[in-house]
């Protein structure tokens, strides 16, 4: 384990320039699975690695951003965190890199959360709950040139147990987004909507004209990155579209990384129709 003294951050408008760079605002999701690797992969620690690589290498003309699933490592324990750290400096120093983590706690744990990933780990952003307060979400806050993006709306199944409930006359994750925007900026904080939620979404780029939107459900989860980008694009894009299973497992075979690459390559291409 190495300790990150000097890590090169991507700010905003060093996002919104690989954005402009590349004619894309692709985040390609590492969520990889040992069972799912292809089948010239040793289904082990060092197969899941080195499958990661390969990715990270065909995906990089392509992609903005990465997104690692922390639990999809941490479930293997002390080497799933080794293999999670690897892949993690494998990564382009003009990606922003995000930590999947989904962290929330009481402050001083979330003090220990975010020392965790942006001191000890070179990640440059982190995913976050907001159920339990402001002491929960400061600590992540308040590092320099680190994003914090905030779960608002989702796109699992179950969002709607408590995300559309009614808060004080607004919907839950209305009132999420307006109260946590007083705790930060568009310099520091995004939000997490799912693209299977487009006239949401507008409305939602309605109340935040400038922050950035992290969006999953494009793909395997049937969101459409035409609806979604009519309905949350700005000036800036504004926008990161996740996409994991969708291109980590474009193919099973030897071709798998000419299929990620092809299958990412697809994605940006229809991201710069969009992008003016």
């Amino acid at each position: 384990m190495w300790f990150c003294l000097i890590c090169i951050a991507v700010n905003k408008q060093e996002l919104i320039q690989q954005i402009r760079l590349k004619k894309s605002y692709l985040c390609t999701g590492l969520d990889s699975q040992l069972e799912k690797l292809p089948t010239l992969f040793d289904k082990n620690g060092k197969g899941l690695v080195d499958f990661n690589r390969n990715i990270i290498d065909a995906t990089s003309p392509y992609s903005v951003a990465y997104k690692i699933n922390t639990a999809f490592y941490e479930q293997y324990g002390k080497e799933g965190w080794e293999w999670m750290e690897e892949t993690l400096n494998h990564l382009p120093s003009d990606t922003l890199k995000i930590a999947d983590a989904k962290r929330g706690d009481i402050g001083n744990t979330s003090s220990m959360y975010a020392k965790a990933f942006f001191d000890t780990l070179a990640f440059d952003a982190i995913t976050v709950a907001p159920y339990m307060g402001e002491d929960s979400l400061r600590p992540f806050l308040e590092f320099k040139n680190k994003w914090v993006i905030c779960l608002a709306l989702t796109s699992n199944a179950g969002h709607s147990d408590f995300q559309l409930g009614e808060y004080e006359g607004k919907k839950l994750y209305e009132r999420v987004i307006e109260t946590v925007c007083k705790w930060g900026s568009e310099e520091n904080l995004m939000f997490v909507v799912g693209a299977t939620r487009a006239q949401m979404v507008q409305e939602i780029r309605a109340m935040i004209p400038n922050h950035f939107l992290l969006v999953p459900g494009v793909g395997a989860q049937g969101g459409s990155l035409k609806e979604i980008t009519e309905a949350a694009a700005n000036t800036d894009v504004g926008l990161l579209v996740n996409s994991s299973r969708g291109i980590l497992y474009a193919s099973s075979g030897d071709d798998y990384r000419e299929a990620a690459a092809a299958e990412a390559q697809k994605l940006a291409n229809e991201m710069a129709m969009y992008i003016a």
